[in-house]
C-alpha cells in the first residue's frame, strides 16, 4: 500500500498527463475535437477541460474513452502517452 503525499501537487501533473494522453489518441485517430463532442454528447468546455488536464467527471472520462475505443485504463495510466510526431 502507498500513501498519499502531504500535499496534492502531485495532482495537476497527473491530470495534465491524461489529457495529453486523451488529446495524442484523438490525434493519432484523426479525430477533430468536435467530432469527439458530438459522439460522446459533450460540450465544447468539457472537452478542453479534459485535454487541458483540469478537473474531470468519471463518466467523462469514460464516455472519451467509449468514443476513442480505447480502455480507461490506457488514457489515465503512469505511463508516457504516445507521441503525436512519430518520432
Amino acid at each position: 500500500m502507498q500513501e498519499v503525499p502531504d500535499d496534492d501537487d502531485w495532482i495537476p501533473d497527473h491530470r495534465r498527463a491524461i489529457g495529453a494522453r486523451i488529446r495524442a489518441e484523438r490525434e493519432r485517430q484523426n479525430l477533430t475535437q468536435e467530432q469527439v463532442i458530438l459522439a460522446g454528447r459533450l460540450d465544447r468546455v468539457t472537452i478542453w477541460r479534459v485535454e487541458t488536464g483540469q478537473e474531470s467527471k468519471l463518466s467523462t472520462l469514460l464516455k472519451v474513452a467509449h468514443v476513442l475505443g480505447v480502455p480507461l485504463s490506457h488514457l489515465v495510466s503512469d505511463e508516457r502517452p504516445p507521441s503525436t510526431t512519430g518520432t
